[in-house]
């Protein structure tokens, strides 16, 4: 059973998340601060805040954040965990983990947030984190920013349409970041999270 850490910056709601990974067969873990993520095997980056707040709580820790990642620790980022993993965030006009290329813009939508169960357009080839879930699957989002598809530099597994196209789920190496939710996903959320934690297992 995968030990899975949880890295915990005071705004996401991790119960679902958690949860989610434990039926998923991890063993689920929260930390606080680079002590408690410094030993860690995989992580998570949960959602549900904004990019400006939660970069306030990051900042401090980013060296070591991306240290871990950089060393190749499987990474799941989930909503504001993915946005703030791109160069730079329109919400809070700041800079991010630069992990990911790109800018997180306000959506050009009249209505935000995008709060709806939204199909994604998968890119080939296909992400073995993918494995099982057909293309237009949709899944639930919730969130008022977002990367333009046409400004992604490069990791772009699925994209979305809400006003323009979006990057719905990149990856880079061990990182895998989705601007949904997986964990309230229904069946294919559920199916992806259970893609990521048996590739954890796989990995040294």
């Amino acid at each position: 059973m995968p030990e899975v850490v949880i890295v915990d910056y005071g705004v996401g709601n991790l119960h679902s998340l958690g949860k989610a990974l434990e039926r998923a067969g991890a063993r689920v873990r929260v930390a606080v601060g680079p002590a408690e993520f410094s030993d860690a095997r995989a992580l998570v980056l949960p959602g549900v805040g904004a990019f400006g707040k939660v970069m306030e709580v990051v900042r401090p820790w980013a060296d070591a954040l991306r240290a871990r990642i950089d060393a190749g620790v499987p990474t799941l980022a989930v909503c504001v965990g993915m946005q703030v993993l791109y160069s730079w965030g329109e919400e809070g006009n700041c800079a991010g983990l630069g992990l990911l290329g790109g800018t997180v813009r306000r959506m050009p939508h009249p209505r935000l947030p995008h709060m709806a169960w939204s199909p994604i357009s998968w890119t080939a080839p296909r992400d073995p984190v993918l494995e099982g879930i057909p293309d237009r699957t949709h899944f639930y989002f919730v969130h008022s920013f977002a990367t333009p598809a046409e400004e992604a530099t490069a990791g772009v597994l699925g994209t979305t349409l809400y006003g323009k196209p979006f990057v719905a789920v990149a990856r880079r190496g061990a990182v895998v970041a989705t601007q949904f939710h997986p964990e309230k996903s229904s069946d294919q959320g559920a199916r992806l999270i259970g893609n990521w934690v048996r590739s954890i297992g796989d990995s040294p």
